[in-house]
């Protein structure tokens, strides 16, 4: 008899869906919390002893809670054929979660969060967004050319999760766009009929067009001075309700960040970005040399940091998941910084470090006060007269191998 497992969550989002599907796969027994209300039900002292952070969705069962939606679809599907049947596809499956993850949902939600009213639209974050759904989709069309599921002969949980992430693409964008990855679309198309997934996702139909920037909610900064606050709440026209799908709360209008407070700085963060995924030769002489003729030590600062348990990183899979959640939560920060994160060793213990770079020439205090992840790191300020801290740099942003006398087992770029 299988133990009835309760998930807190509102119902019929990506990250619930994850978990119900694998239920109805594997024959577990999950049922939805009744009269969840986001933004109510997770700040209750209740759901926080559960997940502290108060994100949802989280799933309550009988050896104790689980947080982040996709830890929660393998426990669901923990020890049943979803997880492959040998160390090799069990590692493949992880594979394609991370890539569905970090290549296609960040991306997507970077373009169409903005245009869905969840935050201000800012044209150049949209097309760096749209440059990086581009490559994801185009990666995992090539591979599906020749594959009709992601591993082995039948669907697995990467499966699940890929065809959960790429329900908002495939609602929000158009044909016009999808066209160019027919095996993308025949993959999505074939999978989200399957009667397991139709039963919790429902019909999805996808957009004509692209969702207009009018409707989208602009910076702060665009809102007329002169309007008496009373008459522009009564003139106002209701704004739709839009179902948040992200693991974190949808972004809520907020006071202008402080870092946008700064004086203006030579360093354009979007400029050197695009220098940095364009450049494919010559990587020192053009990118390298382009980040310090950008760089203002008085706009931003840079930052190494040392994850403080790497004695605990035995297991490479679970490292790489751990850095790559680090870099999802960090996307509040999207716009003020660059990262790279470096997963170090040949064998365990794995040693994971990082360079990153801050607007300010501090950390921002909003995020030491909102990612989590960072109390697991020791921080250290460059110091940018130390010719070798500067080098330092340098290998860390081209991904140097050998790094520090060791072999990089993996390297992962924020931005």
């Amino acid at each position: 008899m299988v133990r009835l497992q309760i998930l807190h969550a509102p119902g019929n989002s990506k990250n619930v869906n994850k978990a119900l599907i694998a239920a109805e796969y594997v024959g577990v027994e999950v049922k939805l919390a009744e009269n969840f209300q986001r933004g109510v039900s997770n700040k209750t002292p209740e759901f926080l002893k559960m997940n502290p952070i108060g994100k949802v969705p989280v799933l309550e069962t009988p050896e104790g809670p689980i947080f982040e939606s996709n830890a929660i679809a393998r426990y669901v599907a923990f020890n049943s054929f979803l997880l492959g049947s040998s160390k090799i596809e069990y590692g493949q499956i992880e594979q394609w979660i991370d890539f569905s993850s970090f290549e296609i949902d960040a991306h997507a939600r970077g373009w169409l969060y903005p245009r869905l009213g969840f935050g201000a639209y800012i044209k150049p974050a949209e097309e760096n967004s749209i440059a990086g759904l581009k490559r994801g989709f185009d990666a995992l069309n090539k591979y599906l050319a020749s594959h009709t599921f992601l591993v082995g002969d039948g669907v697995t949980l990467a499966d699940i999760i890929t065809t959960c992430i790429l329900v908002m693409p495939f609602q929000y964008v158009p044909k016009s766009f999808t066209s160019e990855y027919p095996h993308v679309e025949r993959y999505f198309w074939t999978l989200v009929n399957q009667p397991n997934f139709s039963k919790v996702i429902g019909e999805v139909k996808q957009a004509e067009s692209i969702i207009p920037i009018a409707s989208a909610k602009k910076p702060e900064a665009a809102k007329p001075k002169a309007e008496p606050k009373k008459e522009v709440k009564k003139e106002e026209a209701p704004k739709p309700a839009v179902q948040a799908t992200e693991e974190e709360e949808a972004p809520k209008p907020k006071a202008k960040n402080p870092l946008d407070l700064l004086p203006p700085s030579k360093m354009v963060l979007d400029d050197w970005k695009r220098l940095y995924s364009n450049t494919k030769s010559n990587f020192r002489e053009v990118a390298i040399k382009g980040f310090w003729d950008m760089f203002d030590p008085e706009g931003y600062s840079l930052w190494f940091c040392n994850y403080k348990y790497n004695e605990e990183n035995n297991v490479s899979f679970v490292t790489m998941n751990k850095v790559g959640g680090f870099l999802q939560r960090m996307d509040l920060a999207h716009k003020y910084a660059f990262g790279k994160m470096l997963i170090i060793g040949n064998e365990p213990p794995y040693k994971v470090k990082g360079l990153w770079l801050f607007r300010g020439p501090e950390i921002p205090k909003f995020v030491m006060d909102e990612c989590y992840d960072m109390e697991l790191y020791e921080w250290t300020k460059v110091d940018l007269s130390d010719e070798a801290q500067k080098e330092r740099v340098n290998q860390m942003i081209e991904d140097q191998e050998p790094f520090e006398g060791e072999a990089l087992l993996d390297a992962k770029c924020f931005k």
